[in-house]
């Protein structure tokens, strides 16, 4: 049951433009504090979300009338225990560190190539709507093995499914375009199953139908839907936030080509200062104390990762991005059981590919307009358009 709480006058709309600002406010004043716009407590410093993240038995992930239920099915982001352990184990295979590397990193490379090659000329263009949306969603069905399905589809599918498990407003226009989506992604995999049962392959489809428990056909529809939701704006709002940092961050950008940064340090720090997934949901299982506040089964907690990595108790001037910080574990891919499956894919095609491959190809990249760049969302977050040039 909701108890007082100093965030009861914060608006969906003013965390969609800004949340920083009132989860600031939050961690300093009311760590878990209800707030009745979204229906839940919100959990904003870092020590509580591990907490959380920890406690599996009392901070269920099984929510009842989830959102994400509601909008793809019951994916194997919101069950627990075995029968996590069960999907998850079934399409894991071809997202390990070693399969990432060795069966689609060449792939990668060449969808990134490809892109740039198709723009190269035209000396400017949005970078987020061409590049980095493009290029997440060619990946992705190269990995999952949707073989007619064109990037345009999957990122089209991807914000539909976004755009359902973030309904908290509950717009009835969001669930229609999600329904269209599923009933297309599952035509999709119907007509891709067939194929992979002849023919196993490296892809995700074949791994889930061929495991040594395999998935079965709507187990599998159901979990691709959140492949697609979550493997395409996690790496596409990454590439964006990284450009635009890096951009804006010109002596950084200079260490980096240099070598004297990493890139895989540039990509961690763009997803600590701008976390693509901002918050998930929880369900309270029993009666329990988070940061002094009591809560009781049945209560709903927003487990929020950006707020977390921005918790001025873990890392010092959180707000800005520093590629040079020295401390601090970012939660941008959460943690315990439901660590994200994709973090490898993600890790290997940002910064081993679609960062270093953007940079070096296109000389003295810029943007004409940084302060015109705007950044969206709470639930899930990233730049609106990257409008870009360079020297052709």
């Amino acid at each position: 049951m909701a108890t007082a709480s100093v965030a009861t006058d914060v608006q969906l709309s003013e965390l969609a433009d800004d949340p920083y600002p009132v989860f600031r406010r939050l961690r300093d004043e009311d760590p878990v504090a209800w707030v009745p716009a979204a229906g839940r407590y919100l959990v904003t410093r870092h020590e509580d979300v591990l907490a959380v993240e920890r406690d599996q038995r009392v901070f269920s992930s099984v929510e009842q009338d989830s959102l994400m239920n509601r909008a793809i099915g019951r994916t194997l982001l919101r069950q627990d225990g075995a029968a996590h352990k069960r999907l998850r184990a079934a399409a894991e295979g071809p997202v390990r560190p070693r399969a990432v590397k060795n069966e689609w990193l060449p792939a990668f490379q060449r969808n990134a190539d490809a892109l740039i090659d198709g723009f190269f000329e035209r000396g400017s263009v949005d970078l987020f709507a061409e590049f980095a949306g493009p290029l997440a969603g060619a990946n992705l069905g190269t990995i999952l093995g949707l073989r007619s399905a064109t990037p345009a589809d999957i990122q089209r599918w991807s914000q539909a499914f976004i755009d359902g498990c973030g309904n908290y407003g509950d717009d009835p226009e969001v669930w229609t375009r999600c329904a269209a989506a599923v009933a297309e992604v599952d035509a999709a995999v119907d007509e891709a199953l067939p194929f992979v049962r002849e023919n196993p392959d490296s892809s995700v489809l074949s791994s889930m139908l061929h495991a040594e428990d395999p998935l079965t056909p709507e187990e599998i529809r159901t979990n691709v839907r959140i492949f697609i939701g979550g493997g395409v704006n996690e790496p596409r709002d990454a590439i964006g936030v990284a450009t635009y940092a890096l951009l804006t961050h010109p002596d950084q950008l200079a260490d980096v080509v240099a070598g004297q940064i990493a890139w895989r340090t540039v990509f961690e720090e763009a997803v600590r200062w701008v976390s693509p997934i901002g918050m998930y949901p929880r369900e309270v299982t029993e009666r329990t104390t988070l940061d002094g506040r009591t809560l009781e089964a049945g209560d709903r907690i927003g487990v929020v990762i950006s707020s977390a990595n921005r918790d001025e108790r873990v890392f010092e001037r959180p707000d800005e991005f520093d590629t040079r910080r020295g401390s601090g574990a970012h939660l941008a891919f959460g943690g315990g059981p439901h660590f994200c499956l994709g973090t490898w894919v993600a890790r290997v095609s940002i910064a081993e590919v679609a960062l270093p491959t953007l940079f070096r190809r296109l000389p003295e990249l810029t943007l004409p307009e940084p302060g015109a760049v705007r950044m969206a969302g709470w639930v899930f977050r990233g730049p609106l358009a990257l409008d870009a040039s360079w020297r052709t």
